[in-house]
């Protein structure tokens, strides 16, 4: 944490010059940019009402403050999601990063990434990010969670031992991660069940979240062959109406569907070793319109 001199008569400035990592956290707390504007909103009230001039870290109290508010935000929107019809994912959005960058940026917002989050308790997806994100010491993610330090290590190590289960055991560079989402995108635009299944790791899912908007599996879809069955039915459907090409979301390449120049889809991949194991696609129309 900083410790910055503030002008306790003029609040705006102090708050917009950290509302970027403020956002970082709230998003990666909640998956979902909406709520994470939610919380910052929150934040801001409160920051507006208390007593400035009392606050000598003005960084540490911002962030104390979205972290406790972010947890309690997301205890409320856990039964929220229970009650999501169908699958649950996070909501893409466009980060302004170099093309240097990027690589870093996905391994932190990635929707894979997101999404292996939710499986984390409030708390103890707050003291992992705080740790493993934001480089905050022990000590004050105790101070900012009211925990204590022993209760924190332990938090952060049983987050990261669940996450390490399920992440990527081979590394993949970026251009080989652009090929296979290439040619996956080229093989599912004419409905090449070969060549989907050959890109799939045999256990592959494809997870898709249509928030009950459009239509999309309501459950997960487990295997290559299943996925590359579903993939040949929406390509015979396909006209000169809908095209597929790349783009970015969350800092990582992704395949985009466009249904008369409307984006209707946003898929992005994870990928171990030389085959695709998890396919994710947002369909919810509500989680794109800031795409």
């Amino acid at each position: 944490m900083t410790t910055q001199s503030i002008d306790s008569t003029d609040p705006v400035q102090p708050f917009e010059a950290v509302r970027p990592r403020l956002m970082g956290l709230a998003y990666r707390l909640l998956g979902s940019r909406s709520d994470a504007e939610d919380v910052l909103q929150e934040a801001w009230l409160r920051w507006h009402q208390a007593d400035r001039s009392a606050i000598r870290d003005v960084e540490g109290w911002l962030v104390t403050a979205t972290t406790r508010l972010g947890i309690d935000r997301l205890r409320s929107v856990r039964t929220e999601r229970n009650a999501y019809p169908g699958p649950w994912l996070p909501e893409p959005l466009t980060v302004d990063a170099s093309p240097e960058d990027l690589a870093d940026v996905s391994s932190q917002v990635s929707l894979a990434f997101l999404s292996l989050l939710e499986k984390l308790g409030p708390e103890e997806r707050a003291a992992f990010l705080l740790k493993e994100i934001f480089d905050y010491d022990y000590a004050q993610i105790a101070g900012l969670l009211g925990h204590a330090e022993a209760n924190c290590r332990q938090m952060v190590h049983r987050a990261r031992t669940r996450l390490q289960a399920e992440r990527p055991r081979f590394a993949v560079t970026p251009d080989r991660h652009r090929r296979l989402l290439e040619r996956f995108m080229h093989a599912v635009q004419r409905g090449d069940r070969e060549a989907i299944v050959d890109l799939l790791d045999v256990d592959a899912r494809l997870v898709s979240d249509g928030g009950g908007k459009v239509t999309a599996t309501l459950r997960p879809l487990h295997g290559a062959e299943r996925i590359a069955r579903l993939f040949w039915t929406l390509a015979r459907h396909l006209t000169d109406r809908v095209e597929l090409r790349l783009g970015h979301v969350n800092g990582e390449l992704a395949m985009l569907r466009f249904h008369d120049g409307h984006l209707h889809s946003v898929t992005t991949v994870a990928i171990d070793g030389d085959r695709i194991t998890q396919v994710l696609s947002v369909l919810n129309p509500d989680k794109l319109p800031e795409l």
